[in-house]
């Protein structure tokens, strides 16, 4: 299946991001390759521990600037992200339980609440990865659900942190995530040791159908490298370079 299969099958199914109306996506199908197209898949992503208010403000700016889907930051900044992106159509997006998902199911809870008071429209959470290495399926979705009555109807992303997972387990992790309530599946946090993989991007959309999004972060440093990763499955892109992807270049973070 060629690019523009695969893109018109991501339109069928609604995969695109909202911040972009269909007729302006059906560009990649004559084939214009615009790279505003690109942009609308980014969450523009910013989880550096050091990460000060200046460098969050520029990353809002950037945001702006290209029509990113969001900006992916630590929900200590959240408010600000809020009020500097006020009005442009950018969606802010934290992370909760991050990046080890071991914090109690009522600790993820409050984080994402306070997250969402505060004025964030997504929440990635990190899934319970040592109940899920004990098997203890149970407790896994209900970690996830338990978030996800705290979203509502905003958007739940959930982290699997595929590196660390037998093909047999990632698919697993997506049957538990959708049945738990999740929007989307996510691979990794990019602070473990391996990020987004294609053939993981390609299970994880055979698993969970057109029905649920799939998110692929984790050192996708290029556009070539990120429409790869559209062509497998995934319809969000977590990613530090997507300026560098904007600008024909590659970007150097390990996120």
């Amino acid at each position: 299946m060629d690019e523009r299969e695969n893109l018109s099958k991501a339109l069928e199914f609604g995969l695109f991001s909202s911040s972009k109306n269909k007729e302006e996506m059906f560009s990649f199908q004559r084939g214009e390759e615009r790279l505003e197209n690109l942009a609308s898949y980014i969450d523009h992503t910013l989880l550096k521990a050091e990460a000060s208010a200046g460098a969050v403000r520029k990353l809002c700016e950037e945001a702006r600037q290209y029509g990113f889907a969001s900006v992916c930051v630590n929900s200590c900044r959240v408010p600000l992200c809020v009020s500097e992106l006020k009005g442009s159509g950018v969606a802010v997006c934290t992370v909760v339980g991050f990046p080890l998902g071991a914090m109690s199911t009522e600790a993820k809870a409050f984080e994402a609440k306070q997250a969402l008071e505060a004025g964030a429209r997504e929440i990635d959470m990190v899934m319970n990865l040592g109940a899920f290495r004990d098997e203890d399926y149970s407790r896994v979705e209900e970690d996830i659900r338990e978030v996800k009555k705290m979203c509502g109807p905003r958007v739940l992303k959930v982290i699997l942190e595929t590196c660390l997972l037998s093909k047999e387990e990632i698919a697993r992790a997506c049957e538990i995530a959708k049945k738990a309530g999740g929007d989307y599946v996510k691979t990794s946090t990019g602070f473990s040791k391996g990020g987004a993989a294609l053939e993981d991007v390609e299970l994880m959309r055979r698993t969970v159908g057109a029905d649920m999004g799939v998110k692929a972060s984790g050192g996708i440093r290029s556009r070539e490298e990120a429409l790869a990763m559209i062509r497998a499955g995934a319809s969000r892109i977590g990613t530090s370079s997507g300026v560098a992807m904007m600008e024909g270049r590659s970007g150097k973070s390990a996120y």
